[in-house]
């Protein structure tokens, strides 16, 4: 594990109870809607409130995160919900590791951290990670939270992170590049109107 980052995440889970509200981020459940459940990979799983959405849909779920504490949350949660059967979880530093596996979805919500990570090669790798037909769903912030530490200006457009990602246009195409708003709440219960970056790449 990447020491700074692995102590980063895990102080900001085992400090508190309860970090996220354990309901499936917005831009995640739209985009699944109509998708014939199979097996799906989440990439920072946090406390699992993606994992176990789908897990409820009928997908088998590779969880990952690079806290303990975040893991064991998703676990609980999974059992807690009845889909702990649907549910596993790996501890990877995705800037050092990747989980293994084919899937026909590969979940990266909110891959912005405060240190150097290789987004892009990430995202490769997740997309790489896709069975023939599944979908890659990158969603990022696209604009600034109060609650929020990651600043970005500009940030990127869907465009650019998806040309970014460098991918074979024989094998992966863009199934979505969106910017759709929202209302959005803080993890200490504050709302804003935010904006969120959407890509969807499909393997063909």
């Amino acid at each position: 594990m990447t020491s700074e980052a692995a102590h980063f995440w895990e102080e900001r889970y085992a400090t508190r109870p309860k970090v996220w509200s354990g309901r499936a981020n917005p831009p995640l459940a739209a985009a699944i809607a109509g998708l014939k459940p199979g097996r799906a990979l989440d990439l920072g799983a946090g406390e699992g409130g993606d994992a176990v959405h789908l897990a409820a849909l009928g997908w088998h779920v590779t969880a990952v995160d690079i806290s303990p504490t975040a893991l064991e949350r998703v676990r609980e949660h999974a059992a807690d919900a009845g889909v702990g059967g649907r549910v596993v979880t790996e501890r990877h530093d995705l800037a050092v590791s990747f989980p293994d596996g084919e899937f026909d979805l590969v979940a990266a919500l909110y891959l912005q951290t405060p240190f150097v990570f290789p987004r892009d090669e990430v995202l490769r790798r997740a997309a790489g990670a896709l069975a023939p037909g599944g979908t890659l769903l990158v969603v990022e912030h696209g604009s600034d939270r109060p609650w929020g530490w990651n600043r970005e200006d500009p940030y990127p457009t869907p465009r650019e992170i998806f040309d970014g990602l460098d991918l074979d246009p024989a094998v992966f195409e863009a199934a979505r590049l969106d910017t759709p708003s929202r209302e959005a709440s803080g993890p200490d219960g504050e709302t804003a109107v935010v904006t969120d970056t959407v890509v969807a790449v499909r393997r063909r």
